[in-house]
């Protein structure tokens, strides 16, 4: 493995979140929940605790307890209205810590020098990256706007090549927001499989899609359902379930070779994961809490995207985008005079002037190269700090980019 690059989006964050007074519309989880939350949530109230105290603190469980491991099967099998969709079962799961966790530990362990890997772009940096440091060639999936930002399966023949070891895609989308639909997820494992190519998809924003609680809606169902066993797919308990503290995380497969590799990789990192963690997060996926805990955050997810849409049709003309339909984040390009801004001193400077963080999309999401112009939100935090922040936004706006288009 050669050295890995700075993981831009990460530095950026670490730099600037704690900036004292930020109001931060740039954090990609659901406003997190307490315990207590989930108490209040649950409906059921006779359970008064979900910590067993009596657990003697050893490692526990290797692969994740077997309750946890069967909760995560559950959502990954489910279909519309509750429906079980796939056959994914506890022993196709692995638990990790965090997705972040379970994107390296796949990606390490099944990516070799020599290999080609096809990967959507853009996309949360690891998923490239780190297949690059291994040794392997990586093309760029380019994701249009003027596509809705959902891969074009229709270009993946020119992409492959005969040693391609697997295609990488991330749904919801980090950082557009966009879904991939059903018929498009179907048509990339059917070439997947036809080519014997590894299939991975990050899940970790779903099963986060603002219509899910609509009149025949029709979520698009997980990779891991599609009947492709050489699918892998990886979520955790952080941005769709509002948990990032616990740091807990999966990564699934009907391929049992696959799901052993990954499991004998993992004695050379974490192990296995906090058992105190693993009870709170089998909590959170019971279906008391489940339940309400979705609904909670698909609603914040629909009223803040909704603030977010209005704020972008009262400046559209210096802003843009493809309106997300899923997820937590966005992606709007900022220009003046039909020009892009210089994205990174955008946000540094409306930072400064004004508290409000954001992250630049050619620093964080390009390299520097692409994406100029674009910045991404992360918009499902408290409505109250949403608000706020685009209330500042567009006073910024209104002093500095419409100025400077006159």
């Amino acid at each position: 493995m050669v050295r890995l690059p700075e993981f831009d989006v990460e530095r950026w964050m670490n730099e600037y979140e704690t900036t004292p007074g930020a109001i931060n519309t740039a954090e990609t989880c659901v406003s997190s929940v307490s315990i207590n939350d989930l108490f209040d949530l649950s409906l059921d109230k006779t359970t008064s605790n979900p910590i067993n105290f009596s657990t003697k603190l050893l490692y526990g469980p290797i692969r994740g307890s077997t309750e946890l491991r069967e909760r995560v099967a559950g959502l990954l099998n489910s279909g519309p209205s509750g429906s079980t969709a796939g056959d994914i079962n506890a022993d196709d799961v692995l638990i990790t810590q965090g997705a972040i966790g379970a994107n390296f530990l796949s990606l390490y362990t099944l990516i070799h020098p020599g290999d080609h890997v096809i990967c959507v772009y853009p996309t949360y940096q690891q998923l490239y990256s780190l297949p690059e440091s291994i040794g392997a060639e990586v093309s760029l999936w380019k994701l249009r706007a003027d596509n809705g930002n959902v891969p074009d399966v229709s270009e993946l023949e020119g992409l492959a090549k005969s040693n391609t070891k697997m295609i990488i895609i991330n749904n919801p989308n980090n950082p557009t927001g966009a879904p991939i639909p059903a018929e498009v997820l179907t048509k990339i494992a059917e070439f997947a499989k036809a080519r014997d190519i590894i299939l991975f998809s990050d899940e970790v924003y779903r099963p986060l899609f603002h219509d899910l609680y609509q009149p025949g809606y029709v979520a698009p169902p997980s990779v891991a359902s599609l009947g492709y066993d050489r699918s892998v797919v990886t979520g955790s308990m952080s941005k769709a379930f509002a948990m990032a503290g616990i740091r807990v995380g999966w990564v699934a497969s009907k391929d049992k070779k696959i799901i052993d590799a990954l499991a004998a990789a993992r004695d050379y990192t974490s192990i296995s994961v906090s058992q105190i963690d693993d009870q709170l997060a089998a909590y959170a996926l019971s279906p008391p809490v489940l339940a309400p805990l979705l609904q909670r955050n698909v609603g914040m997810a629909k009223a803040n995207v909704a603030l977010l849409e209005a704020f972008v049709n009262d400046h559209k003309d210096v802003c843009s985008w493809v309106k997300p339909k899923a997820g937590t984040t966005a992606f709007v390009r900022f220009t003046v005079q039909g020009e892009p801004v210089d994205d990174e001193r955008f946000c540094q400077d409306l930072l400064e002037k004004t508290k409000v963080f954001v992250v630049p999309g050619s620093r964080c999401f390009g390299g520097g190269k692409d994406f100029k112009g674009y910045v991404r939100f992360g918009y499902v935090c408290d409505t109250d700090v949403l608000t706020e922040g685009l209330e500042k936004l567009s006073v910024y706006i209104k002093e500095h980019l419409n100025s400077a288009a006159k």
